[in-house]
């Protein structure tokens, strides 16, 4: 059943430990346990601080205030993550009365302790200015639930009287700094700030007394939201979770080539669970969630508001949703452009016009980003919205920064700095690919290599234990899926998964691989059909599969075959392997003719002998072969070696080297039909 209302918080304060750290570490401890709950503190958001007198460079006492720095995260800050500034020095800034966001940059700057520590937190000033050791400032669903009501003020002050003050919503800055500062001196029994659709500000006398009133206040207002709205907000009937999960295979694809931008793919991350689900099938929640942001910290990733797309089964069918979606983006897209001339003051560059959190109603939500990680913040920074939407809602209902507030804080150079600390874009970022025979050997080596270059990447194999190995050997950028690729029905499921996992398909390579020696007289119809069955149907099927989604998403492709040498030269007393080898390039080939004007391009690498993590020879193939040749199965690397013109040894590492090559939109862009050997120089498999 969905929460009524955001939850409460743990109190996980461990005072054996917290005694035993600096202050500086124990500051990087507080901040940890805040945000390892996202219900507390946003990923990237809130920021904390202490204020203590340390000696400066020759010895002097110092008073200095240690923050967060720019760009970090309090799930995961350390010690060398925070920036000390020198108090004495900020202390003047109280008698401002104003202070450009470029000024008050440049002059903390020049307070710094040390000019090599990360730029401060935007909120510095907020943290100067409260006259308290210790300062903790979150983003809590509960506590945004009532500052994101409509009435919110008169709500605050039911819940905590006197003791919170209530600070109407400004953008971070000076102003707001000083707010905060002066409010908190003119009301000694205060003991929470709450900011206006924004979040909460807590202090005290150690570490231990600043997070524990932050527990307080968030633990009083889920009890104030629990008892003023016992019966849910926001939660619908969604569908049945089959329903769900077919629908969003139907027309994930679609949305992927939308929301594309200049040939930039995306990364979809789907959420289908029944609490998220449910909010979707609400009649009231696609109203509510075009409002605005939950939290000024959402704007740069969620953007003001999702991609609420409508869906009746009982009269859409999924190709109704998928013009719905096409029409959705460009209409959204078009909206983001107007916004971005309507309230543009000066030099700004408009920002990525694609949604960065598509609804679905009655099946749940999809984050969009440029990779795993930015897609799957969108996805989970809009849980955090949907909490505060159904707390505030269940209340009197929300309210959110209007579009000229929710520009100054979308477009805020302050803020798009945290953003410019990303590294910059790897050159398959966003695209998705999937390795069939990739739980070992070349497929291994390739789907590592593309992964390097910032691809997801879903490992296809037989042995699905060892695909899901291998996956976990990537991490989060990797998916698992058992497959054998002689069975229709398993490579569909396989590009089912793969649409599952990251929305969509770029690139298929097909890796899988057997081999079988054996002279004429010896060759049975069973490893003849075996051969055929992976090295030319497994492969039809796997380029038909995957060429469906690439057309489904619009946006082109590529397809590369893992061939041999063997495709080119005649292999002597392998007549079943070779053959289906030169089946699958000549197969390239016609693919290569047939998907050229969807812009899929089909290339084919040509190894020859990579014995190196093989699991073919690692067969009874190394046998077969050596005794094709008269020479011992350990001699067999020498052999290879000798007989290549350039007297190497093969490598799966140079096998994912070739197909990274042909992976790139940029560097392979226009190569199609095309045969790259990787054997060392095989005179007889040169291609002519």
């Amino acid at each position: 059943m969905p929460q009524t209302a955001p939850k409460t918080t743990a109190d996980r304060w461990d005072a054996e430990r917290a005694a035993s750290l600096s202050p500086l570490e124990g500051l990087a401890y507080r901040s940890n346990l805040l945000g390892a709950d996202r219900a507390v503190a946003n990923y990237g958001g809130g920021n904390t601080s202490i204020k203590v007198t340390e000696p400066d460079h020759v010895g002097r006492p110092t008073r200095v205030l240690w923050v967060k720095g720019s760009g970090s995260d309090l799930a995961t800050i350390t010690a060398d993550r925070f920036t000390a500034l020198r108090l004495d020095e900020i202390d003047p800034l109280r008698e401002r009365e104003e202070m450009p966001d470029a000024e008050m940059v440049a002059y903390l700057a020049r307070c710094q302790v040390e000019p090599s520590m990360p730029r401060s937190s935007i909120e510095t000033l907020l943290h100067a200015f409260v006259d308290a050791p210790h300062v903790d400032h979150t983003h809590p669903d509960a506590i945004n639930a009532i500052a994101g009501a409509a009435d919110g003020e008169r709500l605050a002050a039911e819940c905590f009287g006197d003791e919170a003050l209530w600070i109407p919503y400004i953008r971070p800055g000076f102003l707001l700094s000083r707010q905060v500062g002066e409010a908190v001196a003119a009301n000694p029994g205060a003991r929470f700030v709450i900011l206006a659709k924004h979040g909460l500000v807590t202090w005290g006398e150690t570490g231990e007394e600043s997070y524990r009133a932050t527990l307080e206040a968030i633990n009083r207002a889920a009890g104030f939201l629990a008892a003023k709205a016992p019966e849910p907000a926001l939660s619908g009937e969604p569908l049945p979770v089959e329903s769900r999960r077919e629908l969003l295979r139907a027309v994930l694809p679609t949305l992927r080539g939308a929301v594309a931008t200049d040939g930039a793919a995306k990364v979809l991350v789907a959420d289908t669970a029944d609490d998220v689900a449910a909010f979707a099938a609400d009649p009231s929640a696609a109203e509510v969630s075009q409002v605005g942001a939950a939290c000024p910290d959402h704007l740069v990733h969620t953007k003001r508001r999702p991609l609420w797309i409508a869906y009746d089964p009982a009269s859409d069918d999924h190709e109704a949703v998928r013009e719905r979606i096409r029409a959705g983006v460009e209409e959204f897209r078009a909206g983001e452009r107007e916004y971005f001339e309507r309230h543009r003051e000066g030099d700004e560059t408009i920002a990525d016009t694609a949604p960065r959190v598509v609804a679905i109603e009655g099946v749940g939500i999809v984050g969009v980003g440029r990779n795993v990680k930015a897609a799957s913040l969108s996805r989970d920074l809009y849980h955090r919205a949907i909490a505060v939407m159904r707390g505030a809602t269940a209340l009197d209902g929300f309210v959110s920064l209007d579009d000229a507030e929710s520009f100054a804080v979308e477009y805020w150079p302050l803020e798009l700095y945290k953003l410019s600390l990303a590294p910059p874009p790897r050159e398959l970022e966003g695209r998705v690919a999937l390795i069939s025979g990739g739980a070992g050997g070349i497929g291994a080596a390739i789907a590592g290599r593309l992964a390097a270059d910032g691809a997801c990447v879903v490992i296809a194999d037989l042995d699905g234990d060892g695909a899901a190995r291998t996956a976990g050997e990537l991490g989060e950028v990797a998916a698992a899926v058992a497959v054998d690729v002689t069975d229709e029905d398993a490579v569909a499921a396989a590009f089912a998964g793969a649409v599952d996992a990251f929305g969509g398909i770029d690139l298929v390579v097909a890796s899988a691989g057997i081999a079988s020696s054996a002279p004429l007289a010896e060759a049975t119809v069973a490893e003849w059909e075996r051969n055929y069955g992976v090295l030319a149907k497994g492969y039809f099927l796997l380029a038909r599969e995957g060429a469906a989604v690439q057309r489904a998403q619009g946006q082109g492709g590529a397809i590369v075959f893992i061939g041999s040498k063997n495709a080119l030269a005649a292999g002597k007393s392998a007549v079943a392997y070779s053959s289906a080898k030169a089946a699958e390039l000549h197969m390239a080939r016609c693919l290569a003719e047939e998907l050229g004007p969807d812009g899929i391009r089909v290339n084919t690498v040509n190894p020859d002998a990579v014995l190196e993590g093989s699991r073919i020879w690692d067969s009874s193939w190394r046998a077969e072969r050596a005794r094709a040749y008269g020479i011992e199965p350990d001699q067999l690397e020498a052999h290879y070696r000798a007989r290549t013109t350039l007297k190497v040894n093969v490598t799966p590492a140079d096998i994912a080297e070739a197909v990274a090559f042909l992976a790139s939109p940029t560097r392979a862009a226009k190569s199609t039909g095309n045969v790259i050997n990787v054997d060392g120089g095989v005179p007889t498999a040169y291609p002519r």
